[in-house]
């Protein structure tokens, strides 16, 4: 290994947990329903989904998101309405891909970077339009390991 990875890459350290048993088997539950190797993994994706839930919930930082939504491509004018929102909002539209799911039915999903407050905003606007018929942002931010 370099020494450039050897920097890079972050110490590892165990620390122990107690927890009552019920607790324990739906941690072990869980680690099975999941696909997860070990209950190490389990907790470390807990824990980032927390640290990415305080990032939304602190506002003061830049983060990320996909909304994903299904809509009827015949709503009048809903399309232009989706995109109008998109332009005039203070936030960035890094990608978006578009699906026709069938006849009537298009799904798209839009990534967004830029503050909560700005995405959430959006997402709720964009959710709230006549035509739409599914809504849902995911939420991500920065996470060091």
């Amino acid at each position: 290994m370099s020494t450039v990875e050897e920097t890079d890459r972050e110490e590892t350290i165990r620390f122990s947990v107690s927890l009552p048993r019920a607790l324990l088997d739906e941690l072990d539950r869980r680690v099975v329903k999941k696909g997860y190797a070990s209950r190490s993994e389990l907790v470390r994706d807990l824990i980032r989904e927390r640290i990415v839930e305080e990032t939304w919930e602190r506002g003061d930082v830049e983060v990320a998101g996909v909304l994903t939504i299904v809509y009827d491509h015949h709503q009048r004018e809903l399309t232009q309405h989706i995109l109008d929102i998109q332009h005039r909002q203070y936030i960035h539209v890094v990608a978006t891909t578009h699906v026709h799911m069938d006849h009537h039915n298009c799904l798209e999903t839009i990534i967004i970077r830029g503050m909560p407050a700005e995405i959430e905003r959006m997402s709720l606007e964009i959710g709230g339009l006549r035509g739409v018929r599914f809504s849902e942002l995911t939420r991500a931010s920065r996470i060091q390991n």
